[in-house]
């Protein structure tokens, strides 16, 4: 296996939730071999389990995790702080798919497997939309509101919606989801810019398993192309899964 392999597996583990833990092969596979995004977080990202499955950071790029490190995540890195991610970087787009997350003061790196929790309750978000944000392979996939709500949404319904989704426009969401310290998650059901005109969300529900099909398909890139047109490795972008 070559080093860039071996390199792209590591960030599959740490992003794809593929049941093998990053620290049982950590002496043969090396996150740091893949590029370095330096900078200091803004805010976590939130399944609507209520998981941290990533960081915003201050400049708006979009950092993906798995979830199953929410844990791990929280105690390591906190909003403020300075950090070093070894990843794949997107083309096209100001994200990267984590294969570890350093906290430049403490030392302290993620990387590894974790444990899932419960679903949400049924919540309400409304605001105006600061930023799109995307699946690891680059759909945008819902938004982060200007109180620093993250609302999801599935990928279809992101790129059906996108006019309603645009920076600057107001958003009324309802949905499930879940308000804790660590930060505010609605996955939507019903979008629109105010409560009297609203639009049903045709995804999957209540599994959303759409929302990391691309972490879960990362390993593909070892069989394609490194970065081809979709930004995020031409080897995933070309066999998607069926939906959920």
């Amino acid at each position: 296996m070559t080093k860039m392999k071996s390199a792209l597996l590591a960030a599959t583990l740490l992003v794809g939730g593929g049941g093998i833990a990053l620290a049982q092969g950590a002496s043969t596979y090396d996150p740091a071999q893949l590029p370095v995004v330096k900078g200091k977080v803004a805010q976590y990202t939130l399944t609507p389990r209520g998981d941290v499955d990533g960081l915003i950071l201050a400049d708006g790029t979009e950092v993906h995790t798995n979830p199953r490190l929410s844990t791990q995540l929280v105690f390591a890195v906190k909003p403020g702080d300075a950090v070093t991610i070894h990843g794949l970087k997107a083309r096209a787009e100001p994200m990267v798919a984590a294969a570890s997350v350093t906290n430049d003061a403490t030392g302290a790196t993620v990387s590894g497997g974790g444990e899932r929790r419960g679903w949400g309750a049924a919540m309400e978000a409304s605001g105006t939309v600061k930023e799109v944000l995307h699946t690891p392979h680059g759909d945008a996939n819902g938004v982060l509101l200007s109180d620093g709500t993250v609302v999801r949404l599935p990928p279809p319904d992101a790129t059906r919606l996108a006019a309603d989704l645009a920076v600057g426009k107001p958003l009324y969401v309802q949905g499930n989801g879940i308000a804790s310290p660590l930060g505010r998650v609605v996955m939507a059901r019903q979008i629109g810019p105010d409560k009297s005109k609203l639009t049903e969300i045709r995804g999957p529900h209540p599994r959303f398993g759409w929302m990391h099909e691309g972490m879960a398909r990362m390993g593909g890139m070892m069989h394609g192309g490194m970065m081809g047109d979709d930004g995020m490795g031409g080897g995933m972008m070309g066999h998607r899964p069926p939906s959920n």
